[in-house]
């Protein structure tokens, strides 16, 4: 029974039913590749972005399938294509952005190629050394979309979206700015200059320069743009002054901006503003001269070294410039005059005022007044080195009487001759005079008075030698006689002398005998008796 039973818990086998090929069934592998294809292909149509195309002068650095275009160092597409325009004057690379750059394709967004340059705003791109160029985008902001543009020849200095504010210089020259060169404000680089071109008149060139933020607060309707490219020196009673604003404008130039000292509170300057770009700090402080007086200057001699700009000084305050010099011919005379327009500024004298001083309201009586005390126009050299002149207004008390004809227009100052024409007079009236002496009789007579001169000379060799052979023997003798007498003398009068004893002793002698002989006057005096009866024994 157990047996039975455990036969019956085995499994028991099933037949499985044999697997039919179904030849339908290869049909099943084309359609999911054509699936799969057809799914891929739609992602990645779905995927890409737009295609643009952009224009630069040159590919260099450019390569089909490679070159990538970045947005802030993110991939956004890359150059599929690269052929040139149906005139061969540009290169056009098409490109294919992410789908997710459809913001990029406006009107103002700008596209360059990023390699390794050298500018005035510094060394740029040496990372693409490795990595290979790219090209950078900018993106604009404009409403207008646009899927064809002109790539930048070099990549732009502001971006957009940088905060800071652009402003407008106007300059009669760059000089040795550029595109790039950093902007100052109390020598730190606030901005940079971001674009340059000719004014419509072509007389002028304008700068874009961007502040950046916060410097841009600093501009205000008061501010000044001046020049501080390279190294400015000036030499006045305290030395030599070496002024400039950094290495880097010394070497690609730059623009500093501040307001005068005095310069009252302002309000900011609103953005693209137009200000004066100054060739220096001196003139962009100065006060701005509202009131203008022009003069013309007639003056007879050279005016070399004389240019426009030169400075009208009034005993070293410059009160005016020259504006223009040309020629003129007296038909009469035939005489050559020089007349020199000049612009002066009255209220740069006035501003030199001592405070509580008071001020003529009127320019004309302050001007005939100088006048008739004598104030003329003088050329007189600034800089010996170079010859420069300039105008220089004083007082000349002793030159003719002039007046000033108000009804011309402009105004006729009179001049008197620079020192150096001066001088030239000077020397010419001594040329004359000396042409006016007779030399050659001069001549004639010097030579006569040398000829009696050196035949009195001879005659004086003569006596001289004369006197050396036959006077200088016996004198010299003489001499020595007379030193001998001289000699003895000093023996006989010396203190020991035999002579000076004895003249000694005799003088002795003589006075004690006069001694004695006046004791025996006082006694014959004393007692007269004594010549009869003798001298009497003393008791």
């Amino acid at each position: 029974m157990t047996d039975a039973t455990n036969n019956t818990d085995l499994p028991q086998a099933v037949r499985a039913p044999r697997w039919h090929w179904a030849p339908w069934l290869i049909w099943l592998i084309p359609i999911i590749a054509a699936l799969v294809g057809g799914t891929i292909l739609i992602q990645t149509l779905m995927s890409r972005g737009p295609t643009i195309t952009i224009n630069f002068k040159s590919a260099e650095g450019l390569e089909a399938g490679k070159t990538r275009i970045k947005y802030k160092e993110v991939e956004i597409g890359t150059v599929d294509r690269i052929t040139l325009s149906p005139d061969r004057q540009q290169v056009i690379v098409t490109a294919q952005l992410v789908k997710s750059a459809d913001s990029f394709l406006r009107d103002d967004t700008r596209f360059w190629v990023v390699r390794p340059r050298v500018g005035a705003g510094g060394i740029s791109g040496l990372g693409t050394l490795l990595s290979g160029s790219y090209i950078g985008v900018d993106a604009g902001k404009s409403e207008e979309s646009r899927d064809d543009f002109v790539g930048l020849d070099t990549p732009p200095f502001v971006l957009t979206g940088l905060a800071g504010r652009q402003f407008v210089l106007h300059a009669e020259q760059i000089g040795s700015l550029d595109i790039g060169a950093p902007v100052f404000f109390r020598h730190i680089q606030a901005g940079q200059i971001a674009a340059y071109e000719l004014d419509q008149n072509g007389t002028g060139v304008i700068l874009h320069v961007f502040v950046n933020a916060p410097y841009d607060k600093y501009v205000t309707t008061s501010s000044r743009f001046w020049q501080a490219s390279g190294v400015e020196l000036s030499l006045d009673a305290s030395g030599i002054k070496v002024a400039t604003e950094s290495l880097a404008s010394i070497l690609s130039g730059g623009i500093s901006f501040g307001a005068p000292d005095d310069a009252a509170v302002a309000p900011e300057a609103a953005i693209n503003s137009v200000f004066t770009l100054y060739g220096n700090r001196d003139n962009a402080m100065k006060h701005a001269d509202t009131v203008v007086r022009k003069a013309l200057l007639y003056f007879d001699e050279s005016t070399r070294g004389l240019a426009p700009g030169a400075p009208v000084d009034f005993r070293g305050i410059v009160i005016g410039e020259v504006t223009a010099i040309s020629l003129e011919v007296d038909r009469k005379s035939k005489v050559f005059r020089f007349p020199v327009e000049v612009n002066i500024y009255p209220q740069r004298l006035q501003s030199h005022y001592r405070s509580g001083s008071p001020v003529a309201d009127d320019s004309r009586e302050v001007i005939d007044a100088l006048v008739a005390r004598g104030m003329r126009a003088q050329l007189k050299t600034g800089n010996l080195l170079t010859g420069q002149l300039f105008v220089a207004l004083d007082f000349f008390p002793e030159a003719a009487k002039a007046q000033i004809d108000w009804k011309k227009e402009p105004i006729t100052l009179a001049t008197v001759p620079g020192t150096l024409e001066e001088l030239q007079a000077i020397l010419s009236r001594i040329a004359r005079r000396l042409d006016k002496v007779p030399l050659e009789q001069i001549g004639a007579d010097v030579r006569v008075a040398l000829k009696s001169l050196d035949s009195t000379l001879k005659s004086t060799d003569a006596l001289v030698r004369r006197v050396n052979t036959e006077l200088a023997p016996q004198a010299s003798a003489t001499l020595e006689q007379v030193r001998k007498t001289v000699a003895s003398a000093d023996a006989v009068l010396a203190s020991d002398a035999p002579l000076q004893q004895d003249l000694r002793t005799t003088l002795s002698d003589i006075s004690r005998a006069a001694q004695a002989l006046r004791s025996l006057t006082d006694y014959l005096d004393r007692h007269p008796e004594a010549l009869l009866r003798g001298k009497k024994d003393a008791p």
